[in-house]
C-alpha cells in the first residue's frame, strides 16, 4: 500500500506536471500565428459617381470595413465629401460602421496632398495612394539616383505625414518612376518605412505569378495596399463587359492561389481592394450598384477560398 510520503510526491509531481503542461500550452498560444484574413477596403470608384449614401451601406455587404475615397475621373466621392463637408461624412462613416480606410489621389500627386494628409488625420485615415514622379525605365545606378532624389524633393511632405500619422502608398503605375518591379524594389529599399510604402498593383506587373511572389516577399512589410487586380484584356479601350471583367480575381487567367500563399507567408495585414478600371472611366463596372456588389463578392469569394486553402497548407506543413 502506498505511504502517504508517496501520495504526496505523487500529488506535487502531479501538480508540477500540469502546470508545465499549462505553462507550455499559454506559450504555445502566445506564440501562434492567426489565420490569415484578408482585410478589405472597398474602392468608391467600383461604382462610377454614384452617392455616398448608397455605397457606403454597400461596404458590409462586400466584407469590407473600409472605403477607399477616390476622386474624378474615376469616382466623385472625394468631390462628394468636399460637397457635404466633414462632420456629415464623419457622421455618415459612424451610421455604417465603416472607417476611412484611404484615399486615393493620384491628380494631386505625391507632391500635392498636404491637405489630403490632414484631412486623413482628422477623419482618423492613416493611408494616401498616389503615383510615384519621376521619368521611367531606368535601370542601375540612374534608377537609384532618381529614386533617391524623388524621396529627398518629397521630405517636406513627408515630415507632414510623420506629424499626421499617415503613411503614403505608392503605386506601380505606368509612364512614371516607380512603375516595375526593380523601381518598387529600389524604392522600399531607400525610403523611410515609417511614412512611405507601395500600393501593389499586379495589373501593371507581368503576369507571372513567380514573377509577382518573389516581388511580394521583396517588399514585405512595405506593401500598404494590394489591388486584388488582373491585366486581363486591359483597360484602355471599350470592349465587351465580359472582356472587361477579366480585369477581376477569379475571372481572368492570372491564378491568385500564389499570391493569396505568399501574402499569408508575409503576413500582410494590408488593406486589399478588388478592383478593375471600367472604359469609359466614371462610370460603375456594372450598371447597378446591387451588381457592382455581387460582382466584387464573386471575387471575395474566390480570394476568401484561396486564403482558406492557403490556412490548410500551413496546417499540413
Amino acid at each position: 500500500m502506498p505511504t502517504r510520503l508517496d501520495r504526496r510526491a505523487f500529488l506535487a509531481a502531479s501538480a508540477a506536471a500540469s502546470l508545465a503542461f499549462q505553462s507550455a500550452a499559454s506559450a504555445a498560444a502566445a506564440t501562434a500565428k492567426k489565420p490569415f484574413q484578408f482585410r478589405y477596403s472597398l474602392a468608391s470608384c467600383m461604382y462610377g459617381y454614384t452617392s455616398l449614401d448608397e455605397i457606403l451601406p454597400e461596404v458590409h455587404r462586400c466584407g469590407a470595413t473600409g472605403i477607399d475615397l477616390w476622386p474624378k475621373v474615376h469616382g466623385n466621392q472625394r468631390e462628394q465629401l468636399d460637397q457635404i463637408g466633414e462632420s456629415r461624412f464623419a457622421e455618415m462613416l459612424r451610421q455604417f460602421d465603416v472607417k476611412l480606410s484611404c484615399i486615393t489621389q493620384y491628380k494631386l500627386g505625391p507632391f500635392g496632398i498636404d491637405d489630403e494628409i490632414k484631412l486623413a488625420n482628422r477623419l482618423g485615415c492613416h493611408t494616401i495612394v498616389v503615383g510615384g514622379q519621376g521619368p521611367k525605365n531606368l535601370a542601375g545606378a540612374e534608377l537609384k539616383t532618381a529614386v533617391a532624389a524623388f524621396i529627398e524633393k518629397l521630405q517636406p511632405t513627408l515630415e507632414l505625414a510623420r506629424e499626421n500619422k499617415v503613411r503614403i502608398a505608392i503605386e506601380n503605375h505606368a509612364n512614371n518612376l516607380i512603375h516595375d518591379a526593380d523601381s518598387l524594389r529600389v524604392l522600399a529599399e531607400l525610403a523611410p518605412a515609417d511614412v512611405i510604402g507601395v500600393a501593389f498593383a499586379p495589373y501593371h506587373l507581368p503576369q507571372d505569378p513567380e514573377i509577382l511572389c518573389n516581388l511580394l516577399r521583396d517588399l514585405g512589410d512595405s506593401v500598404d495596399v494590394f489591388y486584388a487586380w488582373q491585366h486581363g484584356m486591359g483597360c484602355s479601350e471599350k470592349l465587351p463587359k465580359q472582356q472587361e471583367l477579366l480585369q477581376l480575381p477569379g475571372r481572368g487567367t492570372l491564378d491568385f492561389a500564389p499570391l493569396v500563399k505568399t501574402l499569408a507567408e508575409i503576413e500582410f495585414d494590408g488593406w486589399t481592394e478588388i478592383f478593375m478600371h471600367p472604359v469609359p472611366r466614371g462610370i460603375p463596372i456594372l450598371e447597378t450598384t446591387s451588381q457592382v456588389s455581387q460582382e466584387i463578392n464573386r471575387s471575395r469569394r474566390y480570394l476568401d477560398d484561396l486564403a482558406g486553402e492557403s490556412l490548410l497548407d500551413r496546417v499540413d506543413r
